[in-house]
């Protein structure tokens, strides 16, 4: 635990603004491109809808996109919007969208096999492109590198004032963020390699001078297009990563260790939001035992949500029904973005 609070306490201590989240986006007047994760069941969901909602409602327009292989957006907002933006109704200004991960990886296995297919030709190697296909699209981080070519395309199309990110589970969403990492690597490694060969090859005589490389200008153009997305994503003032956590053991051990990592991934943290506290002042006489043991549970976790993280941005309360529907999502929204971090009991009780 130390380890991660000093990472972010080292990195970013100049850089956290303190405070609620409308302390956080006055500081940050460009921001566009906003990410929601945290484990599984903690509201990831219902954060991103009410972040994406309040920024339309702001006059801004905006995408809400689920990057989350096991979509809910559109049980949540009561309305399919999977395979292709769409309006959200009830909301101007905001479309959302649940990417087709299966279309996606389809397009992308298209899209290597005739990469692969250019290569071949190109080295006049006759053997047939399907085993080199098969053996790249088996490749276990093949979804992620898909659904990542994915998003910075809905980026780099920049239709959108804004772009909220519905992200999977913590450690998917660390993979997903991280291939501009490792495609960076990646393609400096190949064009290292593609241009020994390419020397090697006119040394030779094998070709002609003056005959391009298909592949070679390829891997140039992958790599400027990497970079672009990785200049994004670091940006500042463009691009925050929240992480969302109830008050509870497990969520919060998440966390903890993964804000190190998107730190030393130079990816922006906004902050943490807590969510499904219940308020004490909901208690009445007849409050069963189990809620009250809920709640004394819950005044613990928050205690140690302070001490660990430096900036928290919102507190959500439990809501008296789900979240479903523009008019409950703008409910969270306001307890985000227009209520307090933190009550001061919570803090030092």
């Amino acid at each position: 635990m130390a380890q991660a609070v000093d990472t972010v306490q080292g990195q970013q201590a100049q850089r956290v603004t303190p405070g609620a989240m409308s302390n956080f986006l006055a500081a940050r007047p460009h921001l566009k491109y906003v990410f929601f994760g945290g484990k599984g069941g903690v509201g990831k969901t219902v954060m991103a809808g009410a972040a994406a909602c309040w920024f339309a409602k702001q006059g801004r327009r905006t995408l809400l996109a689920s990057t989350n292989p096991v979509h809910s957006l559109s049980s949540l907002l009561g309305q399919d919007v999977f395979g292709s933006p769409k309006p959200v109704a009830g909301m101007p200004g905001l479309e959302a969208y649940e990417i087709d991960t299966k279309d996606t990886i389809e397009k992308s296995k298209r899209e290597i096999s005739e990469k692969i297919r250019m290569f071949l030709k190109f080295a006049d190697i006759p053997t047939k492109a399907d085993d080199f296909v098969q053996t790249a699209t088996m490749n276990p981080a093949f979804e992620e590198s898909a659904m990542f070519e994915n998003m910075i395309n809905i980026m780099f199309e920049d239709k959108y004032e804004v772009y909220v990110f519905d992200t999977a589970p913590t450690a998917n969403a660390r993979r997903l963020l991280g291939m501009s990492q490792v495609y960076s690597l990646w393609v400096n490694k190949m064009l290292k390699s593609r241009e020994e060969a390419t020397a090697l090859r006119k040394a030779l005589s094998f070709r002609r001078k003056e005959e391009k490389d298909p592949l070679l200008d390829y891997l140039l153009s992958f790599r400027d297009r990497i970079g672009h997305a990785r200049d994004l994503l670091c940006d500042y003032d463009r691009t925050a990563f929240f992480f969302v956590t109830l008050p509870e053991a497990l969520p919060i051990a998440v966390i903890r260790r993964f804000i190190g990592w998107f730190n030393d991934f130079g990816i922006p943290v906004g902050g943490v939001i807590v969510n499904g506290v219940i308020k004490a002042e909901d208690l009445g006489e007849g409050t069963s035992q189990f809620v009250l043991n809920r709640v004394e549970m819950q005044k613990s976790y928050m205690k140690q949500i302070y001490e660990t993280f430096p900036d928290v941005r919102a507190v959500v309360p439990l809501f008296e029904t789900e979240v479903r529907g523009v008019p409950m999502i703008m409910r969270v929204a306001e307890a985000v973005f227009q209520g307090g971090c933190a009550h001061e009991a919570e803090r030092t009780d």
